[in-house]
Parts: structure tokens; sequence; C-alpha cells
């Protein structure tokens, strides 16, 4: 069960709200973690933190092939950043690790802000979550690149986040254009030279069998468990009158799959046929 970080100001809070009391007045907790069952029955260990002052969440954990997922949702900026840390293949010449970025706007309503986040502890933390809400898949072409060392004008976190991507931080066209009409440079993006919307004809990394062509990369990715939404519960006074607080979260889980150019399917050996 989860609970505030201390004892919840109202006795009316019952027993079968097994999701997360809020504080109202006194500290804030920064940090969470979860034990979250993943789709294919095994157990990982999600770490959520929330920054209030600088109004971002972060969520990392580990898919069961051992890739490293970073999830940071900027509501300052409005941007949310996933970055994943993917294991090499040594034996088939790649490094020790390749890292990817994919950059979004952050829609309103996506998660609870950061400040209720912060509020959050759990009471039994070797409990195993599943999602309330288990949403749909949204399915992204990224076909920008982002330029690091201008990347600030996006958000503040994307530096420490996705510098050891560089050269694979990627966006989409219709997020480009909500940024620069918000006042964004052009110099931050590049449109990919061979993008799946300018050569349509450019095959899937998957049905290609030369390491050293270019293709349509695939990458994938699910945050089993994150709160989405708040709950709100209601007091009522002697005169029978209600006022509502909040009492707690509900939990979804989401799946991205990211599709972008590669200029060598060596940079995308996880999209094979089996």
């Amino acid at each position: 069960m989860f609970g505030s970080c201390f004892p919840p100001v109202s006795a009316r809070i019952n027993a079968f709200l097994w999701a997360l009391i809020f504080l109202t007045t006194f500290g804030l907790c920064s940090e969470l973690k979860v034990r979250v069952r993943l789709a294919d029955g095994q157990i990982t260990e999600e770490v959520l933190e929330a920054d209030s002052e600088k109004d971002s969440i972060t969520l990392e954990f580990k898919q069961e092939d051992g890739t490293l997922i970073t999830f940071v949702a900027d509501f300052k900026q409005h941007v949310k950043i996933f970055r994943a840390l993917i294991l090499g293949e040594l034996e088939r010449g790649q490094s020790q690790y390749q890292a990817l970025c994919f950059i979004s706007h952050l829609n309103h309503n996506e998660f609870i802000p950061s400040e209720s986040m912060a509020r959050l502890r759990q009471k039994n933390p070797q409990s195993i979550r599943m999602a309330e809400e288990r949403r749909g898949l949204d399915q992204l072409t990224m076909n920008v690149a982002v330029n690091l060392s201008q990347a600030w004008q996006l958000s503040s976190h994307i530096h420490n986040m996705c510098s050891e991507a560089r050269e694979a931080i990627y966006t989409r066209e219709r997020d480009v254009k909500h940024w620069l009409e918000r006042g964004v440079e052009g110099s931050v993006f590049e449109i990919l030279p061979q993008s799946v919307d300018v050569v349509p004809v450019l095959l899937s990394c998957r049905s290609t069998r030369d390491v050293w062509q270019p293709c349509s990369c695939s990458f994938s990715l699910r945050l089993e468990w994150y709160p989405c939404l708040l709950k709100y519960c209601r007091n009522r006074d002697t005169t029978g009158k209600g006022s509502p607080y909040k009492c707690g979260i509900k939990s979804c889980s989401k799946g991205y799959q990211f599709t972008y150019y590669v200029p060598h399917k060596q940079l995308c050996l996880w999209d094979e046929e089996t």
C-alpha cells in the first residue's frame, strides 16, 4: 500500500484506498521505488523521482533484455524525453552499449503533477504492482535529428540525459513545428536525409540483410507503471456538505514504438526477423 510521508490528516481515509495518500502541508518525498511485473512475467524495480522545484518527474527501470530505460517529464517546458541504453552485441562488432534518445511534446494531464508525485511513498515496498489501466501503443515516426549543443532550448534535461546518444537524438516533424512556432531556433533540428516519409521505399531494418545498408529502425518500450491521474475523495461536515481532497492516484501502463532512419543496420541489430 502507498501513503503520504506522514500520517494522513483525516482518519476518514479508508484502508481500501490501496494507492497513494497525499501530504498537503508537510515535507516532500523525492523518490519512490515500485516493484512491477513486466509483460513476460519478470519483476523489475522502477525508481520514480520527482523534483517539484524543477517541475519534473524521472522514471527509470531495466527491461527484461537488460536495456536501461530512463524517462523524464519536464512540465516547465512541456517536453518528454525517453533514453534507452541498449547492451551491445560485442561478437557482432558493436560497442558495449548503444544510447538512443527520443524527444516529444508533453501533453496536458499525461502524468500527475511533480508536486503530487513528490509527496508519495510506498507502505508495502515488497508488493508487486500492476497498472490499473493499460493504455494503447503510440507509434511515433521520429524523422528529425536534434542538435545536442542547442537542445537546451527544448529542455534543460536533454544535455544530461542524451549526451551519450549525441548522434542518435530524434524527434518528430509535428513536434518541431510546434516548437518553432514558440520561438525555438531552427538550428536545433535537422531533417534526416532518408527518413521513412521522404523515401517510402526504404526497407525496415527487420527486412534488410546487409548490415551496412541504411534502413528504417524500430525500437519499442513500455512504461509498465506510472501515476497518470489523481483521485479525489470527499469529506463531509456535520451539515452533510462535502469538500474534495486528493487521496490517491490511478496507475497506468503505456507503450511506445519509435521508428527512425539509421545509416546502416549495424545500429539496429535488435530489430531482426526471428
